[in-house]
């Protein structure tokens, strides 16, 4: 039988070159993920699918008869059912490291902005409001020479707290797997335990994967246990943050700030969210650089390409 792949959404032109002409492509040239339904349809007869995040992959659509692989781009790979892709012997696979470097610099942009108001600032001047040099006009406060704590000490967390040396910070990090000597060595960092961490830091930075565990790991006890003047960031996935909570910790100052690139029911945002000065917010774009996304989408391409050729995956999740 002819290899057939399923492009469920819009890739680069990069990444797409790379298939072999004879390998049937079905390509949904859309930003919109595919109604179920129509997923499944389109999936008969195909061996691949390559697919984003907002394609929910679950055990009905990995029962299409030969299917072989689903390619996920993103490094993380919660909208699959990997446990029934395990057990119908679907290969999954993601986009690990390509995406590393720029995810953790824009970690630390939100890190940056919030910390110093940015958004704020930059709207002040924008309504015309800026009419004379202020003593006290949009005070933030200072990155450098602070406590760093990394919730996730993997590839991200580790390439932001390589961040955080360059601004002289203590870096603080929990992980339910302790890093290796070498690596806490080289990066200055500690392990200590989550209160801890958070009774500590300054800014704490959220890179952990979304598990059962992790959803609403940050939540009411844990935001009132933060100081006041901390700053919380989540360049991971939205459920690790209790919205609802969070909303309240901002509005009544348990913490003074937060910077959210990721939500808990994207791409709705909790409301109370939105009038807040003291939130800085973005579109899920931590990995949204135009060499990483085609660096993403190749590695998506090859993954499901190795597979379908009978050879491992490059990057596999199960």
């Amino acid at each position: 039988m002819p290899k057939s792949i399923l492009i469920s959404n819009v890739l680069p032109a990069e990444a797409r070159q790379l298939i072999p002409a004879d390998v049937k492509v079905e390509y949904n040239d859309s930003d919109q993920p595919l109604p179920k339904a129509d997923l499944i349809k389109r999936l008969q007869g195909k061996g691949g699918l390559v697919c984003h995040i907002l394609s929910a992959i679950d055990d009905e659509v990995l029962a299409v008869p030969g299917l072989k692989v689903v390619s996920n781009v993103a490094v993380g790979y919660n909208n699959i059912d990997v446990a029934a892709a395990r057990k119908r012997g679907v290969v999954v696979t993601n986009t690990p490291d390509v995406l590393t470097e720029t995810t953790a610099d824009f970690a630390f942009t939100l890190l940056m902005a919030a910390a110093r108001r940015v958004v704020e600032a930059d709207r002040y001047v924008r309504a015309g409001n800026w009419k004379t040099w202020k003593w006290d006009l949009l005070w933030g406060a200072d990155i450098h020479g602070k406590t760093l704590g990394v919730v996730g000490f993997g590839r991200i967390g580790r390439a932001v707290a390589r961040r955080g040396l360059g601004f002289g910070m203590r870096v603080l990090y929990y992980d339910t797997v302790r890093a290796e000597t070498a690596a806490e060595r080289e990066l200055d960092a500690t392990a200590v335990d989550m209160d801890t961490l958070l009774r500590e830091s300054d800014f704490v930075t959220l890179h952990t994967l979304l598990t059962p565990d992790t959803r609403h790991l940050i939540n009411e006890r844990t935001l009132r246990l933060m100081k006041k003047t901390a700053i919380l960031i989540n360049a991971a996935r939205g459920p690790v943050v209790d919205e609802a909570a969070l909303v309240r910790a901002l509005s009544e100052k348990w913490i003074a700030g937060a910077g959210l690139d990721v939500f808990e029911e994207e791409p709705k945002i909790h409301p109370g969210l939105l009038p807040l000065d003291n939130v800085t917010l973005a579109p899920h774009i931590a990995s949204a650089s135009g060499e990483t996304r085609i660096a993403m989408a190749s590695l998506a391409v090859r993954n499901c390409l190795a597979v379908l050729d009978g050879k491992p995956a490059l990057t596999p999740v199960a």
